[in-house]
């Protein structure tokens, strides 16, 4: 027997909510729709529910709206039923349901990430901490020191031995094979990069050295001093150096193919660098493609730095980028509809309600709040009072009435200015919620099971115009 979900909404919901379920015939489960007396689905909070919602509930699942605030673990005990959130939106109600129990396992993956601190001699230890507790957060493994050429590195040691004090491995990446030497001889588990002319110095440190080509593009070097560490035993990363733009790009992937097929089960190194620092564009992207070329060849190691403003975010989409990838290639799947973080300009489903549909539900709201949404058509911003449509947030500030109300004409210009962003990108515009920009920027998780006090403005601002 299917399984029977019961669907709490609010008035102005329901008859969407309906739609929507209507639409989608599902098969795997039936369902019953309860309006439980809130005009807006999302204020609806676990203490309303908890009065309003009659017990035995006769389901064997309760799905709330996604913006519901509330304990539901504290619902689920109280009635003995199951009770989850649903998507923000309605319209994702039918993806929701497609993906339930198939969610993918994003803790998993299978490359290292070396975080270079570029101008390491320039800081001082403390900095230098400081520096890799921010890489560790954004999920660097490494830590690798950047050397400078003709920049003194006299606290290279004090460097080494205080990062491995607060738990990091360490790498050392110089030109300079003494100051490789001193960082192996510190303690460093990584150099960058020996050559088939350096690879004396892996027989003087414990370090693991990391094997680049004696002369630019010249793979069969590489391939030399492989072998030669192969024949003694000794482990080794393997880097054929990824080139520019224009600068050998296409025929540095190629070496890169090359090299794991003549070695399947080597240990491979790629710096991704010289691509998202050389070229003006989001890096986001740049990330995905090249971390879906690592993925594609088994590569387990990247390194990766964040120089230039717009790769400041560099290390933390490699890490997203590094968790997408594994999941598609494990599932057997597209990288696609895993995890939206990489997705910052823009939402794959930015507009979820038709012009038509925004009219509507505009047609049934029956006090004097704002109401604002996105179309592809423009903004809609609507109360009982009427609907208007626009392009320019300005265009829409005669119709609104709130020029001797200056705390609510602020918010109304926040929210559309908003709301502009998202229509211009092609975003998901929610009122009263930031715009999602993925792992582009930090967002702390909102905690759900609090009511807090910026879920009520809607009733708020209704109160405030009945009060005058």
């Amino acid at each position: 027997m299917p399984e029977h979900l019961l669907f709490l909404t609010g008035r102005l919901a329901e008859p969407r909510l309906e739609k929507v379920l209507r639409a989608m015939q599902p098969t795997e489960f039936t369902y019953t729709i309860r309006n439980i007396g809130v005009k807006v689905a999302g204020l609806m909070t676990a203490d309303l529910i908890r009065r309003r919602l009659p017990a035995p509930v006769e389901a064997d699942r309760v799905v709330v709206p996604g913006r519901c605030r509330g304990d539901l673990e504290a619902l689920s005990a109280h009635f003995g039923t199951p009770f989850e959130r649903g998507p923000d939106d309605l319209k994702d109600l039918p993806e929701y349901f497609g993906r339930k129990g198939v969610a993918s396992d994003l803790s998993r993956y299978d490359v290292r990430i070396f975080a270079e601190i570029v101008e390491a001699p320039t800081l001082d230890v403390p900095a230098i901490l400081r520096r890799a507790e921010d890489y560790r957060a954004q999920g660097a493994d490494v830590i690798d020191l950047g050397c400078l050429p003709e920049t003194p590195f006299p606290h290279l040691e004090d460097a080494v031995a205080a990062l491995r004090d607060a738990g990091f491995e360490v790498s050392v990446d110089s030109a300079d094979v003494e100051e490789l030497r001193r960082g192996g001889t510190a303690g460093a588990h990584y150099l960058l990069s020996l050559t088939e002319d350096s690879l004396w110095l892996a027989e003087e440190v414990d370090s693991v050295p990391v094997l680049i080509p004696a002369r630019h593009g010249d793979l069969d070097s590489l391939i030399r001093a492989m072998d030669a560490l192969d024949r003694k035993g000794r482990p080794y990363l393997a880097d054929p150096i990824l080139d520019p733009i224009h600068f050998g790009f296409m025929e540095s992937l190629e070496r890169y193919a090359a090299l794991r097929r003549l070695r399947p089960q080597a240990e491979i190194l790629m710096g991704t660098g010289n691509l998202t620092e050389l070229t003006d564009a989001d890096t986001t992207g740049i990330t995905a493609v090249l971390m879906g070329i690592v993925s594609e060849l088994r590569i387990t190691n990247v390194l990766v730095v964040q120089v230039s403003p717009h790769c400041r975010r560099a290390v933390k989409e490699t890490d997203v980028a590094r968790r997408i990838m594994f999941a598609a290639r494990e599932e057997g799947s597209l990288p696609q509809r895993i995890d939206p973080a990489l997705l910052c300009l823009r939402d794959r489903k930015p507009f979820p309600n038709t012009p038509e549909e925004i009219a509507e539900m505009a047609s049934m709201v029956p006090d004097d709040s704002f109401r604002i949404e996105v179309s592809e058509d423009g903004l809609h911003i609507y109360n009982r009072r009427g609907h208007h449509t626009a392009e320019d947030p300005f265009a829409l500030f005669p119709h609104l009435g709130v020029e001797q109300d200056g705390s609510h004409a602020f918010y109304l210009g926040v929210e559309t200015a908003k709301a502009e962003i998202a229509w211009k990108l092609g975003k998901r515009y929610v009122q009263d919620q930031p715009l999602d920009w993925g792992c582009a920027v930090d967002r702390p998780q909102e905690d759900l099971t609090r009511h807090k006090a910026a879920g009520t403005t809607l009733q708020a601002k209704q109160k405030d115009r009945r009060d005058s």
